[in-house]
């Protein structure tokens, strides 16, 4: 039940302000995960598209090799985009308003797509795959942060799944309206890659009326009377001295380690053990083999005897989907670390069998099925756990003053994995054949023993609390240091 108002001796109260807050910044999530979808199903009509371009200006048909690479840049550029813009996020200073001048790339790349076959030109298409990678990358930073600040501690987790929930809706979403039937066709694929700008358009018009981070605005700002009407629009409550009290003690210590520079972030042995353990998390989401199956299902699906393989990628969509959903009711019970394990293995099981089913697939037809069905469990185990939560996490794992270059670093590590194998799977695959996801099985146990002994349980935590359990802990790389605060480390010259 949503309300502006919640009695004083109620718990945190979801408000209408909240969840608009929360659907209106998801939306940047939903557009991301629309174009991480977007180019699988037309593949063979846009590659049409780039020999005929080549075609009227060399009069001669594109060569194969010429044609793979064209495909792959486009393909991989968009991760170039967000893994650039991702360090970006350590140095931008308004979460709300630099979502709201993000949306210009958005426009702008969704633009080039749109028009790339109007205007003849392959160059059009990957250039605009760049800018709304840059723009994805900066969404990816900013709205897990955002929504992380806003939301009371208790829904937190819940809530920031919701922004791995908005992608994988997104992929869906791109790969239904992919389908031939709908725009998926040689005359309305450029429609189906301009669409992306339509939830920009709707995040425009909803972002006036939600709120700037309490967080940002009292602990960043020193605007404690803006930040008490944000809180009380967020919470629904007239007393928010609570959450304020929360937040002094938050600024009390910031006010001792200032804002951290990405440089002064891997300078200092106190933030070593959180950035080991945010950066693995991420690498953890990206190397375990999930976005070679969102960029190459259908392939995948053919080689494994589907005769509809763009319908097996609908329904691994859909399990995408439904699965996150389960995450996001399982987060705040289970913890985010039982569920990242129990993703990781999940993961590993199936990608052992998935290589099985493959390799056997020419002497037991059957097998064909046990693929699909390996498919879907990956898909589903990863939505369980290293989908979302490694995205929300490392927020979890800063206060205030690290948090946009650590959200920085993570992100970066994140969009530079996702581009490596954007770019090296088909050539693995080509290599390796069905062994191929034997070195994905093989990272995930890693990862799995990682955050068995390494990673903490955050949940139901404050972020101070989480800081201060760091502060406690001897770092993972340097267990002889010797207790220090953020000062020792920063200096007292240092700028942020």
């Amino acid at each position: 039940m949503l309300s502006d108002e919640v009695p004083p001796d109620a718990g945190p109260g979801i408000t209408s302000t909240l969840v608009l807050s929360v659907f209106t910044a998801v939306l940047g999530s939903l557009q991301c995960g629309y174009n991480i979808g977007v180019i699988n199903a037309p593949q063979k009509i846009i590659e049409q598209n780039y020999n005929a371009t080549w075609l009227a200006r060399h009069n001669a048909s594109i060569e194969l090799s010429t044609l793979t690479t064209l495909w792959s840049l486009s393909v991989a550029i968009f991760s170039i985009g967000g893994m650039i813009s991702s360090f970006l996020v350590g140095v931008i200073s308004e979460w709300k308003r630099a979502m709201i001048i993000n949306n210009a790339l958005a426009f702008l790349g969704g633009a080039l797509m749109g028009l790339a076959k109007l205007g003849c030109s392959y160059e059009m298409m990957i250039l605009g795959r760049f800018l709304i990678g840059a723009y994805s990358g900066l969404v990816s930073g900013l709205v897990p942060m955002y929504v992380g600040e806003i939301s009371p501690t208790h829904l937190r987790g819940a809530l920031g799944t919701l922004h791995q929930l908005a992608l994988v809706i997104g992929i869906l979403i791109a790969q239904v309206f992919g389908l031939d039937s709908l725009l998926g066709s040689p005359e309305l694929w450029p429609l189906l890659l301009g669409l992306t700008v339509a939830p920009s358009a709707l995040q425009l018009v909803l972002f006036p009326f939600c709120p700037e981070s309490p967080r940002y605005l009292y602990i960043i700002r020193n605007k404690e009377s803006k930040a008490k009407e944000s809180l009380k629009r967020l919470t629904g409550r007239s007393d928010v001295s609570e959450a304020l009290t929360e937040m002094k003690e938050e600024k009390r210590r910031m006010d001792m380690e200032r804002k951290v520079s990405i440089t002064q972030l891997f300078r200092c042995r106190i933030y070593r053990q959180p950035l080991l353990i945010a950066v693995v998390l991420q690498l953890s989401q990206q190397l375990s083999g999930i976005n070679a199956i969102f960029y190459y299902s259908t392939s995948i699906f053919e080689s494994a005897g589907l005769e509809q393989p763009v319908f097996a990628t609908i329904g691994a969509g859909a399990i995408n989907a439904a699965f996150t959903v389960v995450s996001l009711f399982l987060v705040e019970r289970a913890g985010r670390r039982t569920l990242h394990l129990v993703g990781l293995a999940g993961m590993m099981v199936c990608a052992v069998v998935m290589t099985v089913a493959l390799v056997y697939l020419d002497r037991v037809p059957a097998m064909s099925y046990i693929s699909m069905v390996a498919i879907f469990g990956f898909v589903a185990f990863f939505e369980i756990g290293p989908g979302p939560i490694p995205w929300f996490i490392v927020a979890e794992l800063f206060s205030q003053g690290p948090r946009p270059a650590a959200m920085a670093v993570a992100g970066g590590c994140n969009w530079t994995c996702n581009f490596i194998i954007g770019m090296a799977f088909q050539s693995m695959a080509d290599a390796c054949g069905p062994y191929v996801f034997l070195i994905f099985a093989a990272l995930l146990l890693g990862f799995f023993l990682f955050t068995y002994f390494k990673v903490p349980e955050t949940r139901g935590r404050t972020f101070d609390q989480i800081a201060a359990a760091f502060r406690r802990t001897p770092s993972l790389l340097d267990h002889e240091v010797k207790p220090s605060t953020e000062l020792d480390c920063l200096g007292p010259d240092d700028n942020a």
